[in-house]
């Protein structure tokens, strides 16, 4: 009996532990999407690590856009119209993948944005960011 009870502690431990971690890495998914969303460029600088940069194709070749350059895009107090929400988020110990869909009604777009993080001195942040859209059925 002894042996179940540990057993169940341990595993209710584990469960809070990774649930906290989800909390952690949605906090820093939601710092990312509101944060472009309400023109809080404070907010991305807490998001992203100082070294990120953005990845997509374009004219069928890679590019490649400066995250210190996106972050600079986003002007304090400016709102956008956007609407994102995550999708999904996957994690083992300080690695984690989350994929976010941000509806840009204004473009006619939904983008899908795939973004890797890591925990670094404790702290989940946004390390690369690779996306792509599509065009709203008219």
């Amino acid at each position: 009996m002894k042996k179940l009870v540990l057993l169940i502690t341990c595993f209710i431990g584990l469960s809070v532990q990774a649930q906290s971690e989800v909390e952690a890495i949605n906090k820093v998914l939601y710092d990312y999407i509101e944060g472009t969303a309400n023109g809080e460029p404070e907010r991305l600088k807490q998001a992203f690590d100082e070294n990120f940069n953005l990845y997509f194709v374009a004219n069928d070749s890679l590019r490649v856009w400066s995250g210190k350059q996106y972050i600079g895009n986003v002007k304090k107090g400016r709102k956008s119209n956007r609407i994102g929400k995550v999708l999904s988020i996957d994690y083992e110990g300080n690695a984690a993948v989350a994929k976010i869909e941000i509806l840009m009604p204004s473009r006619k777009r939904i983008y899908t944005d795939y973004l890797l993080l890591l925990k670094i001195k404790d702290k989940w942040k946004i390390i690369h960011k690779s996306f792509t859209f599509k065009n709203y059925p008219k």
